[in-house]
């Protein structure tokens, strides 16, 4: 190179150094998780916004039908972004290194505890030797199997767990296969507006069960102004939940009646409902983070409690709340 090529050269990085900030987030593209029960569906709802692309983020979707699945996903470095709720992503930062860059729903209140109608069970310990439909390794499984059973008077010898997805499990309560299942929305909703179900308890004085955004770290690592545009566009979207609620409501429910379920509208708002969607970095987040673990590690589900400065990355959500 000669010298007046080298000079011009060098005085045009300052200015390449500033597009390159802007172009990073244009030139990444998202591999995004969901899952298919109203959990996943705000994010569902973000891919169809529109807010994504406003923000230069391109991304490709996969959706499973719950978020410990997505979480394995990642650990396999599959996908890079994906929710779930505290023990799966525990489970995923413990296997796989993953990241959580913002909390961005409480889902409490759309976990039920249901039994079939004709059995009139009202209370966790009557489900003593009944068959249950879970979804084995999920967050509400754990919470049920480490917590709510164990406060009952349950031991995992004293009923019998039934292996499913939650998107199964009522057509497994309607072939009267189990007597009671795990869910959540709009399972719940579908079974009981069915008269197939009654609901025994929501998980919302048990665990309000934040759900996160989880990361690769590799992802927030090589994208970080990526990282901070996605949390604007969720920013955005919280915006519709609370402020263009037909929008949202239209949309999700498409998503539904495409699958081939068959629920009213009002159904639908009943189950929609229940999920607050917020995306922030509560104060009291690792306190409750914590308590989770050590959960975790009673039942040696994980061999020691996580470094949350590693696992909870709250920076981003700074920066894109300015």
């Amino acid at each position: 190179m000669r010298r007046r090529d080298f000079l011009a050269a060098g005085a045009a990085l300052p200015l390449l150094a500033g597009v390159s900030r802007a172009a990073l987030a244009q030139a990444a593209t998202v591999r995004q998780g969901y899952q298919t029960n109203m959990w996943g569906m705000p994010t569902y709802y973000l891919l169809r916004s529109g807010a994504l692309e406003k923000h230069g983020i391109k991304y490709e979707e996969f959706a499973v039908p719950s978020g410990n699945i997505t979480m394995q996903q990642m650990v396999g470095r599959q996908v890079d972004l994906g929710t779930y709720a505290g023990p799966s992503f525990i489970l995923g930062h413990a296997r796989g290194g993953l990241v959580a860059i913002a909390q961005i729903e409480e889902v409490g209140r759309t976990v039920r505890i249901m039994a079939r109608k004709e059995l009139g069970i009202s209370k966790v310990e009557q489900l003593r030797g009944r068959k249950i439909a879970n979804q084995s390794g999920s967050s509400i499984s754990q919470v049920f199997t480490d917590t709510i059973a164990p406060k009952a008077g349950l031991k995992k010898e004293d009923w019998q767990e039934v292996r499913m997805n939650v998107n199964d499990m009522v057509a497994a309560m309607a072939a009267k296969t189990v007597d009671a299942m795990i869910n959540v929305e709009p399972y719940n909703a579908i079974a009981e507006a069915d008269g197939l179900a009654s609901t025994i308890m929501d998980y919302w004085d048990v665990d309000r069960m934040p759900v996160f955004m989880a990361a690769t770290p590799e992802f927030v690592q090589q994208h970080p102004d990526a990282a901070v545009g996605y949390l604007k566009a969720w920013m955005s979207v919280a915006d519709d939940f609370r402020n263009n609620k037909k929008k949202v409501s239209d949309t999700i429910y498409s998503f539904y009646t495409s699958k081939g379920y068959k629920l009213s509208p009002a159904t639908f708002a009943k189950a929609i409902g229940t999920v607050e969607v917020s995306p922030g970095f509560p104060s009291g987040l690792q306190g409750y983070m914590q308590e989770q673990a050590q959960v975790l590690l009673r039942e040696k589900k994980i061999k020691e409690m996580p470094d949350w400065s590693k696992a909870l990355r709250p920076e981003f959500m700074q920066k894109a709340r300015g």
